[in-house]
């Protein structure tokens, strides 16, 4: 299962995916700050990798959101990933780690996995092969362009959001 999932590590460089997008030689992320992203606050939950998904968003504090991310398989948890999207030379970067169910790390100790901003719209936010789309107040869509044996394709994470009362 690691193996699979690994995928997730390697972003290609190219644009591949309908949805994703990735930076031109040369070229600069733009000017943008956590407000522009705080529309991703919140908890989602949905499907995706062929299991059931969930992310919780903090509000935007200190120029960053955090972020934790579960998938669950035969409700066990597959793995998570722990993140956050930083303020970083008036841009946004979004910076990563994943963690197998029982919190072994995939990453080096000083290691993440990094996208950088691309270009943010009132509803949409493209980082380097990763698009976060919120399509109305409570659903979020997620892609990211990944590479499995050699081959590139663009996953969708579909999401709703979970209220609690």
């Amino acid at each position: 299962m690691k193996n699979m999932l690994c995928i997730l590590l390697f972003v290609v460089q190219h644009s591949y995916g309908q949805m994703t997008l990735q930076l031109k030689a040369g070229q600069s992320s733009p000017k943008a700050t956590i407000k522009d992203v705080s529309w991703l606050q919140g908890h989602w939950q949905g499907e995706g990798l062929g299991g059931i998904a969930e992310e919780i968003w903090s509000p935007p504090v200190g120029q960053s959101m955090m972020f934790v991310f579960r998938l669950l398989h035969d409700n066990k948890v597959s793995f998570y990933e722990i993140g956050h999207i930083i303020e970083a030379d008036n841009t946004l970067v979004m910076q990563l780690k994943h963690f197998d169910g029982a919190l072994k790390g995939w990453e080096e100790k000083d290691e993440t996995v990094n996208f950088k901003l691309i270009k943010c719209t009132d509803n949409k936010v493209y980082f380097e092969g990763l698009t976060m789309e919120k399509t109305d107040t409570d659903q979020l869509q997620i892609y990211v362009l990944v590479n499995q044996d050699g081959k590139k394709e663009e996953i969708v994470f579909n999401y709703q959001r979970i209220t609690t009362r």
